[in-house]
């Protein structure tokens, strides 16, 4: 079908794939791994929770849906059985500490353990600076999200991992924890680095009881939550389903992360040119704006176009 393609989305094509990792292309090793396994996925409602959970309940799985929107988990349930699969729906915020402290009581009660734990619900957010004075509780609120929710959740269900000498996390986390923070972006990349920090940290006492880790540095995804940031939508990102393809890999591979080829140089270019790059950023920042959505307009949803017949 390439050979189809205009020019311009040819090019646009072979740029993604160039900029992304790749994901798993075999089927059939994701069904031999996760067959008659325990899965719990988080932030499962949407985008790459979704399509994680429905790849995941196609490949013989038992899913365990966990997020806040009951009616949303309901539907994607629904949608992984009607295919065969199996699904079981926890509707819960995370940032509710004794929520999700029943969350896994109730967990551990139903299944007795779960091998994999896929760590994908997240909170962004970007906003400048004199937009945070008065809005404290975005600092709060993304920080339980991406941070102390996650690992509570991980305190309470690594126990039974760690007797049972076997199970696997795998972190989605963000190419925004491994290069320089930009402006606007603060409070999301603090979030997300704290928990990444506390997952390496806690990796070599894990990994000496069986256990393993794989951290998906992941770019862009074209989600509601990248949406509201205009210029998102003209980078080369994923969809979703493209997305669970890497979460596929690193379930079946088990790497110890899985990051785009272009983090590492600019790790490196970001330590060794840190005063243009600071005034490079400050440039930038002064000639870009807010989103409608950190400035509190309300904008209409959108919709991106199927990426081979993925949503």
């Amino acid at each position: 079908m390439d050979a189809f393609l205009s020019p311009g989305r040819a090019a646009r094509r072979l740029v993604k794939r160039i900029v992304n990792p790749a994901g798993l292309a075999n089927d059939a090793a994701l069904h031999a791994t996760v067959r008659d396994k325990v899965v719990l996925v988080t932030g499962a409602s949407y985008g790459l929770g979704e399509a994680t959970a429905r790849k995941l309940g196609a490949a013989g799985a038992t899913v365990l849906l966990v997020a806040r929107t009951s009616e949303r988990l309901a539907n994607v349930a629904a949608q992984i059985t009607a295919g065969g699969g199996k699904a079981q729906t926890y509707a819960v915020d995370l940032c509710n500490d004794k929520a999700v402290e029943e969350l896994v009581q109730r967990i551990l009660a139903d299944h007795g353990h779960v091998d994999i734990v896929v760590n994908n619900a997240g909170k962004s957010i970007r906003r400048s600076l004199h937009l945070q004075y008065d809005r404290f509780h975005d600092f709060t609120r993304t920080m339980g999200v991406n941070y102390l929710g996650p690992a509570r959740l991980l305190l309470g269900l690594l126990p039974p991992m760690r007797a049972r000498g076997r199970g696997h996390i795998v972190n989605v986390s963000t190419v925004g924890v491994r290069i320089v923070p930009g402006p606007r972006w603060g409070v999301y990349q603090s979030s997300k680095g704290a928990f990444d920090i506390w997952l390496r940290s806690i990796t070599p006492e894990i990994q000496a009881d069986g256990l393993t880790v794989s951290t998906i540095y992941m770019g862009l995804i074209y989600t509601r939550m990248s949406a509201p940031t205009p210029i998102m939508r003209k980078l080369p990102g994923l969809h979703p389903d493209e997305a669970a393809d890497l979460v596929a890999r690193a379930i079946v591979h088990r790497p110890r992360e899985i990051t785009p080829w272009w983090v590492w140089p600019a790790e490196f270019g970001s330590l060794i040119a840190r005063g243009p790059l600071a005034h490079g950023l400050a440039f930038l920042h002064r000639r870009s704006r807010d989103s409608e959505s950190a400035l509190g307009i309300e904008a209409p949803p959108t919709h991106h176009p199927r990426a081979r017949g993925r949503t």
